[in-house]
């Protein structure tokens, strides 16, 4: 899902040079993907049976490395935005399917496992970056599409039998006691994680083409790279300083750091503002995913984590047409929004810390008394402080 969702990023600047892609045909292909995973989402939502399927699954990964190959057979915008809608609806339902799975037969374990697992995607995304990066002396554009092909099924025959999550066991009863109300914290970071979905969407799509403007050939795609590799270990080293500190502020910190992240190239240049850039996003990103979701099931609203991915995802639908009418002058003008809006998410962070519920009883048992819980897990597992 990595490859096949992401690798668009690093390819985009050879596309503009050697495919005659336009600014703002790059970035409606960039929001064709997006309106897909938000429709790929949907779906897994609505029809749950589609998560818990591995024929699905299996299907979404032929698809998903058939639209990566089909890519160099046309020069129509049109249909290279069909192949990526196609791509995005294929990376949502593999995601959740893949995620479904982690939470499912992982549950017994410390919550950083699924975490490293989680940096998957920052595995495909590193892994995208180098073949771009290994390609683009050698080849044009058509052979980028064609090498990403080839890692994406090579990458779906190691998942091919993974296995989904099995069906939920009903409990009778339910859970006892009255459901807290919640609604305002939720409604805080409801705003601050669309508001995300906004400003992450701009950078992860134009950071390479806005540092490849200014800076040697090379850098762009190696900036990707390192977004990839901070990606890897962000979900799980996110997750471990929330045993002891407040989650609300651990995602303000997140977010403030990724607005750094993205605004660096804009404000300085240079090839070390470049990559210190990368490093920041890809530190964040996940890392703010995990914590956000958290704290909705924290909050025990009522089908949070639906209601937050269709935010997130309406946010990234939102972010390359918003930028679109600055792209003309350069990449790097499509950054500085990016940040402001990741900001505006901070805030909104911040106003989920006032008066925040951090003990809530779930079942009989406290929230305070779950992390001692799953500490406990982790120290006999050898992860613990």
């Amino acid at each position: 899902m990595g490859v096949g969702r992401f690798v668009y990023t690093p390819i985009l600047p050879l596309m503009h040079t050697q495919a005659g892609l336009s600014a703002e045909a790059g970035a409606n292909l960039a929001t064709a993907n997006y309106a897909g995973y938000l429709v790929g989402a949907l779906a897994g939502i609505l029809a749950p049976v589609l998560v818990r399927s591995r024929a699905v699954l299996r299907a979404c990964l032929l698809l998903l490395t058939g639209t990566l190959a089909a890519m160099p057979l046309t020069l129509s915008t049109t249909v290279w935005s069909l192949l990526r809608l196609a791509a995005g609806v294929a990376s949502a339902l593999v995601f959740v399917v893949a995620a479904g799975s982690l939470l499912d037969h992982l549950r017994e374990h410390p919550p950083h496992l699924s975490g490293w697992a989680f940096g998957g995607v920052g595995g495909g995304i590193a892994l995208s970056g180098l073949l771009v990066l290994a390609v683009r002396p050698v080849a044009d554009w058509r052979t980028a599409w064609w090498a990403a092909a080839v890692l994406a099924a090579l990458l779906a025959a190691a998942s091919w039998n993974l296995r989904p999550e099995q069906a939920p066991v009903a409990v009778p009863g339910g859970l006892g006691g009255a459901r807290p109300r919640t609604h305002r914290w939720f409604a805080a970071l409801f705003a601050g994680y669309t508001l995300e979905g906004v400003g992450y969407i701009i950078a992860g799509t134009f950071l390479v083409a806005a540092v490849g403007q200014g800076s040697p050939g090379w850098v762009g795609s190696g900036a990707w790279v390192l977004v990839g590799l901070a990606a890897v270990p962000s979900a799980a080293l996110w997750a471990r300083p929330g045993r002891r500190w407040s989650r609300p502020g651990l995602l303000c910190t997140a977010l403030v750091v990724q607005a750094v992240g993205i605004a660096l190239p804009a404000l300085v240049g240079g090839t070390a503002a470049a990559l210190g850039s990368a490093v920041l996003f890809g530190a964040t990103f996940i890392g703010v995913s995990t914590l956000a979701l958290a704290l909705g099931a924290h909050l025990r609203f009522p089908r949070s984590v639906a209601l937050l991915t269709a935010g997130y995802s309406v946010g990234q639908i939102l972010g390359p047409l918003i930028v679109a009418p600055l792209l003309h002058h350069g990449y790097h003008r499509a950054l500085l929004p990016a940040a402001l809006v990741v900001l505006a998410a901070a805030a909104a962070a911040g106003v989920l810390r006032i008066g925040f519920p951090h003990h809530m009883v779930v079942s009989g048992h406290t929230d305070v008394d779950q992390q001692r819980e799953s500490t406990e897990d982790a120290r006999l597992d050898g992860a613990g402080p």
